[in-house]
């Protein structure tokens, strides 16, 4: 059985504003913290958006992703339902640890991702230090 913490890759899927910027900050992150973390990346299922069928599944299986981690790390680059409804789930439901990254300043960001992210950063690489500093555990010989 691992012992290495699970990290749940929250942030916008369906309207992300270029076409891979959905997949390349949690690229980046995989690379960064795959190492030390198993990582749990809702790309790596293959839906269809927008299909009836597959909405139902889409979210179950979202929702068992944020179940089953131990920290949340959100893209909050701009107002997704479905982000914030997993941030609210893993916080309010779950007391997760949330560890977010935002180009808006404080004033700007929703009070609901204030008060339901354990932390905010400015950047992506920000967020990976913020999680390597404190939920890597370094044995000391």
């Amino acid at each position: 059985m691992s012992s290495k913490k699970k990290i749940y890759l929250s942030g916008p899927i369906m309207d992300a504003l270029a076409g891979n910027e959905a997949t390349t900050w949690r690229e980046r992150a995989k690379a960064r913290l795959g190492g030390d973390f198993i990582i749990l990346d809702p790309m790596r299922r293959n839906f269809k958006d927008r299909e009836v069928d597959s909405a139902n599944e889409i979210v179950e299986f979202d929702l068992q992703d944020v179940r089953d981690a131990d920290i949340l790390l959100v893209n909050y680059n701009k107002a997704s339902i479905g982000t914030a409804m997993e941030v609210f789930y893993a916080s309010h439901d779950l007391g997760k640890f949330i560890v977010a990254f935002s180009p808006f300043s404080f004033k700007e960001c929703s009070p609901w991702i204030v008060r339901h992210c354990t932390k905010i950063l400015p950047s992506l690489d920000a967020a990976i230090d913020y999680i390597s500093e404190n939920f890597i555990t370094r044995h000391v010989d």
